[in-house]
């Protein structure tokens, strides 16, 4: 374990060394986790307070931690919550979606997996790719603003708006700061917009594969999400037409550039019917694009976004600076014009009232100082970096799994496993091996097309930890009797 590992990690694996003592026991001193485990001190002092939080440890002051007798076990026995299962699957109608609040999807790449694990599920920079102080110095300069401290226009400051509506339309494009709305980030963005323009039961058009957390977001609004098949060059126009027809959907949810997971691009070609069929059939064509800022070295000039042009008002468009800064920096945009702006606006007040001004403040210290074209351009040259040796230990480690595309945009690579491998069983045993990845299932909105992984080359460090990383996996194929070569 580094300094950098979390505090969830060293608590888990406290946890789990809890066993070894007996209760009233005590455990190594701070000093030895802090040698033993290779953290802070910092991280063991709140390790160990989380668990004496939970109940399993006892700490007292100038003595030590011990074991405690009992712990949150004892608590849960003594609570009768049996209840909450009728309570939570009720519905006010029986002809009402059943709303699904199922993260499972996000969670496998969002979950902090144990220590010494290489890393090839995430979607977020490592530390070492993070602007810090960039956004140290702009966190800042940001809090001795003028009045920054007081509360926000409900849709957020005006430079911060006209700063995204330009990098969405283009300079001098058809977008201005009044059709922008500031959000908490992309996910935030993405509810907002699907409770805005769909009613609970609504079908929504999704890409097949899609993110996940389109799905979460769709389920946990009693709405159902309908597969249209998408290739290398994006979602096909005349089934999208086609699903339109047959399901009555007024919206549809996809991602343009470097899709997730695939990596695809939408073609030029498929670009004007994508958004006649959406204007066909008078729905709203949900763009998320996610991945803009994160195009890789050679990548070449990028298309327009679809909302630039739009010319009737049919794109919703959403995109964040979370994930080419840091986790924390929640921060994005919703563009629209017409009235479903309005719509959109109302929905965040309703639930949340308005992003942090402090934030939108420190964003605009972030995009606007010298250190974010650098920023830009480094990690432009690091994923190249990372995702030409990922292809490259998977082409010699385990050539028998496809790599469906190399992208030239994003954090992943989408992989085909031979026909008849569980995905679930190799992302568990992979796990059992140390590297975590993360399985295909939840990408689908129906039936899978065949098993998949997704694997990331952000997070890891350097280099050689995707190499070992690849290592560990070939290893797990090869317990499950897959080929490996």
């Amino acid at each position: 374990m580094n300094n950098g590992s979390s505090v969830a990690g060293l608590v888990e694996t406290l946890r789990q060394d809890l066993d070894k003592y007996a209760v009233g026991e005590r455990l190594p001193a701070s000093r030895a986790l802090v040698n033993r485990y290779r953290v802070s001190p910092v991280t063991v002092t709140r390790a160990l307070a989380q668990l004496a939080a939970e109940g399993l440890v006892v700490t007292r002051p100038g003595a030590g931690s011990y074991r405690a007798a009992g712990g949150p076990a004892a608590v849960r026995r003594q609570t009768d919550t049996s209840w909450q299962q009728v309570a939570l699957s009720a519905e006010h109608s029986p002809d009402q979606v059943p709303r699904t609040v199922d993260a499972s999807g996000l969670l496998a790449t969002l979950a902090a997996p144990p220590a010494g694990v290489v890393q090839l599920h995430g979607g977020y920079l490592p530390t070492s790719l993070q602007p810090e102080r960039a956004l140290a110095s702009a966190l800042a300069r940001a809090g001795r603003r003028p009045g920054a401290w007081n509360v926000p226009p409900l849709e957020g400051v005006a430079e911060l708006r006209g700063w995204f509506a330009r990098e969405i339309g283009g300079p001098g494009g058809p977008l201005t700061a009044s059709d922008v709305l500031i959000t908490a980030g992309g996910q935030s963005a993405l509810t907002t917009a699907l409770r805005a323009l769909a009613p609970p039961g609504a079908p929504v058009l999704v890409e097949s594969p899609t993110y996940p957390g389109v799905l979460a977001v769709a389920r946990a609004a009693g709405l159902r999400p309908v597969p249209v098949p998408a290739d290398a060059d994006g979602v096909r126009p005349e089934l999208l037409a086609e699903a339109f027809r047959a399901t009555g959907a007024r919206v549809f949810v996809c991602q343009p550039l470097f899709q997730n997971p695939t990596g695809g691009v939408l073609a030029d070609d498929r670009r004007p019917a994508v958004l006649a069929a959406a204007r066909s059939a008078g729905a709203f064509v949900v763009e998320d694009d996610f991945a803009r800022r994160m195009a890789h070295e050679d990548a070449g000039p990028l298309p327009r976004t679809l909302a630039a042009d739009d010319t009737e008002g049919v794109v919703v468009h959403l995109c964040s600076l979370t994930k080419i800064t840091s986790p924390n920096l929640r921060v994005g945009a919703l563009a629209a014009r017409g009235p479903v702006l309005d719509r959109l606006r109302g929905n965040q007040i309703v639930d949340s009232f308005f992003v942090p001004r402090p934030l939108q403040e420190a964003a605009l210290e972030l995009v606007g100082a010298p250190a974010w074209p650098r920023h830009i351009r480094t990690v432009a040259a690091e994923l190249r970096v990372r995702r030409d040796a990922l292809v490259a230990a998977l082409r010699r480690e385990l050539p028998s799994l496809t790599i469906e595309q190399v992208p030239r945009g994003g954090f992943h690579l989408w992989l085909r496993l031979p026909d008849g491998a569980d995905e679930q069983a190799v992302a568990a045993a992979a796990l059992r091996e140390g590297v975590a990845v993360a399985p295909g299932r939840p990408y689908f909105a129906a039936e899978p097309q065949g098993p998949h992984l997704r694997v990331s080359f952000a997070l890891a460090e350097h280099t050689a930890e995707l190499d070992e990383g690849v290592r560990r996996l070939r290893t797990a194929c090869a317990q499950l009797g897959l080929p490996t070569a």
